[in-house]
């Protein structure tokens, strides 16, 4: 597999939405939840850059210093069968496993809060 779409350091995640039959992009280095959507892989390029810019414009018209993209990894190691339940978990709610776990921490941590 080649490397991510990259642009300002953010990165991007495809896929392929076969309800609305479109590829929706995800800027899946960040805490915000900044989506993208266009009909053919020509415009995706474009879609992508322009979310950033408009992330990064909109951050600094509020006055907000833009969350920057985490280059930070942690290693969670599972068995293979539990891992596949995972991606089927995560995938019936259009997420990625990583996306889905952080979600679900989240939601624990906030209801000890």
């Amino acid at each position: 597999m080649d490397k991510p779409m990259t642009y300002k350091g953010y990165s991007a995640k495809i896929e392929y939405s076969d309800k609305e039959e479109c590829l929706i992009g995800r800027i899946s280095n960040i805490e915000h939840s900044i989506t993208f959507h266009v009909d053919s892989v020509k415009e995706i390029r474009q879609a992508f850059e322009k979310a950033v810019d408009a992330y990064l414009e909109g951050c600094a018209q509020r006055n907000e210093a833009p969350e920057k993209p985490s280059d930070n990894r942690t290693v969670v190691r599972v068995s293979p069968a539990l891992h596949s339940v995972l991606a089927l978990v995560a995938g019936r709610e259009n997420k990625s496993v990583n996306t889905w776990l952080a979600e679900v921490v989240n939601k624990k941590q906030d209801k000890k809060d």
